[in-house]
């Protein structure tokens, strides 16, 4: 089987923050760390080159694949904030209705500013997914 490319590795987030080269991303990246940080209790790390994950999280599948990630995470991409919060998004219909812009993928949600979503309810889905993983 093929070994996951996407590892947890001692970059620093911050590091990573701050060198996000739009200011508006940069705050948004702080609002995340602080809300996944405090939701989790858990302290942020590097996934790969541009990922920041919280807490862990040991996953095996049928076939017998198994591995190792985090339980809630976001990246700022160039379009997007995307923001990793579970492997299936249906459970929290009600919840990404409330959301604000965003557009949803298998377990991830998309957003291009913190601007335009509630944070209240951003912060519950945050916890929603970190309990789902646990």
């Amino acid at each position: 089987m093929a070994e996951l490319k996407t590892k947890v590795n001692d970059q620093s987030v911050q590091a990573f923050i701050a060198a996000q080269t739009d200011e508006a991303r940069r705050q948004d990246c702080q609002v995340l760390l602080a809300m996944m940080q405090k939701v989790t209790g858990a302290a942020p790390r590097m996934w790969g080159d541009a990922i920041v994950g919280f807490g862990d999280y040991h996953y095996r599948y049928a076939s017998g694949r198994e591995g190792d990630w985090f339980k809630v995470g976001f990246a700022p991409r160039k379009q997007n904030l995307t923001l990793y919060l579970s492997y299936n998004l249906e459970d929290m219909a009600g919840l990404l209705a409330k959301l604000g812009k965003h557009k949803t993928g298998v377990g991830c949600v998309y957003i291009k500013r913190l601007a335009d979503v509630d944070l209240g309810v951003l912060e519950e889905m945050i916890e929603r997914a970190a309990q789902k993983m646990s």
